[in-house]
């Protein structure tokens, strides 16, 4: 889907809660494309790729650039060197986070804040840190057009979760003092048409939300992040986003912490019980095995059929029927 002169969005399905419905990837430029984020390690995210640059684009991807290392952004990193022969581009913070998610370092660039990629005809994104959803959070910018790849900075149908609050309104502010800015693609969900009221709007939930949790505590006694979360926020809340809600409120927390208007009082967590943890272990490892196993018992399977489709009808006939003419055919 085309969202700018030389930016097409791939959006594809996605069934978690977390994600809004779609999970984004970008193509950027004409020709050897700039692709931003992979998508995750899953076979439909592959196939929409795939499918989407055979059927609609006259191009091939020679650099994919991810927003942060989570799952879902750079799960396919190996698989676009491999596969579609990108070079991958990730934030110096990114790296140690990545851990067996990178293709071989011949492949791998190491962007720096504010670096510019120039992937010719005048399109040249800047890295942009912006920290606080994640630590390696990054977004790109091309000034010329005005438009804004934010990844999970900014989200296309609802708030995103925030590992650090203090550093995630920083990056907000930063971000909508961009100048010429038009457009908003985010990680997920539909396309920001009205960015700079989007990013605005984002700050000031943070500040409603602050003034939410003070009034809880206001009075309350002591009460932990769950159950602030289970007063602020609505009841109506899917409750699969319970936990990342939760996550929000702390971060919260800890800022009133550091600014010195609470205290805490520690917890204490749970002892893991280690025989348990070995079970659970022990059958993931089983099931991952199983896992592989069908998998290939799957390719064996689509390659017997296609060779099946190969193969000359007379394989299916120890003596098949013939055909000969009545009589004398017509000059």
């Amino acid at each position: 889907m085309q969202v700018t002169a030389n930016v097409r969005v791939v959006p594809i399905p996605s069934e978690s809660a977390m994600h809004t419905g779609v999970t984004n990837v970008y193509l950027v430029g004409s020709g050897q494309v700039l692709a931003i984020d992979s998508g995750e390690a899953l076979d439909h995210h592959k196939w929409m790729l795939r499918g989407y640059l055979a059927a609609t684009e006259q191009t091939e991807i020679a650099l994919t650039a991810i927003t942060h290392h989570h799952f879902d952004h750079s799960g396919n990193l190996k698989w676009v060197h491999e596969f579609l022969h990108s070079d991958v581009l990730v934030h110096e913070r990114g790296i140690p986070l990545l851990k067996g998610k990178l293709p071989p370092p011949e492949a791998v660039r190491i962007l720096q804040d504010n670096e510019v990629i120039d992937i010719g005809n005048g399109v040249r994104p800047r890295v942009l840190f912006t920290p606080g959803h994640s630590v390696d959070s990054v977004c790109y910018y091309v000034e010329d057009t005005g438009v804004l790849f934010t990844g999970d900075t900014l989200l296309g149908n609802s708030t995103t979760t925030v590992q650090d609050l203090a550093s995630y309104r920083q990056s907000l502010k930063m971000l909508s003092e961009l100048p010429n800015l038009t457009v908003i693609c985010p990680g997920h969900g539909q396309i920001v048409r009205d960015p700079r009221e989007r990013l605005l709007g984002l700050m000031e939930h943070r500040a409603q939300r602050d003034r939410q949790i003070l009034a809880t505590l206001d009075g309350a006694g002591p009460m932990s992040a769950w159950d602030i979360m289970m007063k602020v926020y609505p009841e109506n809340l899917d409750k699969r986003l319970r936990r990342p809600a939760t996550r929000n409120v702390q971060t919260h927390l800890d800022q009133f912490k550091q600014e010195g208007r609470l205290t805490e009082v520690p917890g204490s967590r749970r002892k893991p019980n280690e025989a348990k943890l070995k079970r659970e272990k022990e059958l993931a490892k089983a099931q991952d095995k199983v896992l592989r196993q069908a998998k290939k018992i799957e390719a064996e399977r689509a390659t017997a059929a296609l060779r099946a489709q190969e193969a000359p009808t007379t394989a299916d006939w120890s003596r098949p029927p013939t055909y000969e003419l009545i009589g004398r055919a017509k000059d």
